[in-house]
């Protein structure tokens, strides 16, 4: 049973946005630029109020055409008016004291073009895992580099497509790359750092495309993969799973869920392969804490002022080992920090 928690309201309630068509909504788009409208919070749903930022969305082909933008502004001048800071407590009433934030950056050199960084200082998480470098390793920007961070990077075999990294704080006792299976491996999307009390997996699960050309790749051959995969690491012990997984599992989780049920992100295998997940003893964290909330959603697609309706996919996750639920104090999703189509997430733990 979700706890409620009282949360401060908003100067401005959110105004019931307008279903886009299905393919606009469904198509992600591989534009490195950030929309530069200003996101509305939801009215608050029934259940626990989380103390965060608004909504989010997400869905579509891995390359797309890239879509005519507004002018840029810097990720920084969106954080204005955030809190960072954590008051929920867990189950038992600890504290937080560990901080893990997650977002597809959608390309590591436009990130950080648009002050990126500026993010993670504000955020100062113990972890931050980012998706969708678009850059090999060796060409990272040296300018990636923080001082009080650690990195690690990792790229697949095409150029400019896919990636993950992660920042420490404090370096975990081991990292390790891919799932150990090489026709997953090669498109470099899983990163796993062991911590004293549990695993830390960050993903950018493989996206179903325009005309669901990998949908079968994704239901048949990637989801049953990596969910042994982390079965094998839950065995060992607890696992914290993140990024974007590329699915909005429940209709609560799209704006437009009966006109994208063919389409990448939202059809009824890919939905069914996350449900398989948690029946394997894991939680949605931010469902666990909010199961009714509406309009919340970490991805908006670049067309038709998507995110300034909110207009919006929740393809953004912290999946938590079930038996570690209760070291969860919140579940947060930072939807006004700007600077990509999708937004940050943010996970709190008393360890």
């Amino acid at each position: 049973m979700a706890r409620k928690r009282a949360a401060k309201k908003s100067k401005e309630e959110t105004n019931e946005a307008a279903a886009s068509s299905a393919t606009e909504d469904t198509q992600k788009k591989e534009a490195d630029e950030k929309d530069t409208t200003t996101e509305k919070k939801p009215t608050p749903a029934k259940g626990r109020k989380r103390k965060s930022d608004a909504i989010k969305d997400d869905s579509g082909a891995d390359a797309e055409p890239k879509p005519k933008l507004k002018a840029r502004v810097s990720i920084s001048d969106s954080l204005s008016g955030t809190d960072f800071k954590c008051t929920a407590k867990s189950p038992s009433g600890k504290e937080s004291n560990f901080k893990i934030a997650s977002w597809n950056i959608n390309g590591v050199r436009a990130w950080l073009d648009k002050e990126g960084l500026s993010y993670l200082n504000a955020e100062q998480p113990d972890v931050l895992c980012v998706q969708e470098l678009k850059c090999d390793v060796s060409k990272i920007p040296a300018a990636a580099e923080v001082d009080g961070y650690s990195t690690h990077w990792l790229s697949g075999d095409t150029e400019g497509y896919s990636g993950v990294g992660m920042y420490f704080k404090k370096k975990p006792i081991k990292i390790t790359d891919g799932i150990g299976i090489s026709k997953h491996d090669k498109e470099g999307r899983v990163i796993t750092a062991e911590f004293e009390k549990f695993f830390l997996v960050n993903t950018y699960i493989p996206n179903s495309g325009r005309g669901l050309v990998r949908l079968k790749y994704r239901s048949e051959e990637w989801d049953k993969d990596f969910r042994n995969y982390i079965k094998s690491l839950d065995a060992k012990k607890p696992v914290v799973w993140c990024g974007d997984l590329n699915v909005s599992h429940q209709e609560i989780d799209i704006k437009n869920a009966k006109g994208n049920k063919k389409n990448a992100g939202f059809t009824q295998e890919e939905r069914d392969g996350f449900t398989e997940m948690l029946n394997e003893g894991f939680i949605d964290s931010f469902r666990h804490l909010y199961p009714e909330e509406e309009g919340a959603y970490t991805f908006w697609t670049y067309f038709m002022n998507a995110r300034a309706k909110n207009v919006g996919w929740r393809l953004d996750y912290f999946v938590l080992s079930e038996r570690f639920k209760e070291q969860m104090c919140d579940s947060v999703i930072r939807s006004k920090v700007l600077g990509s189509d999708h937004c940050p997430i943010v996970l709190h733990l008393a360890l």
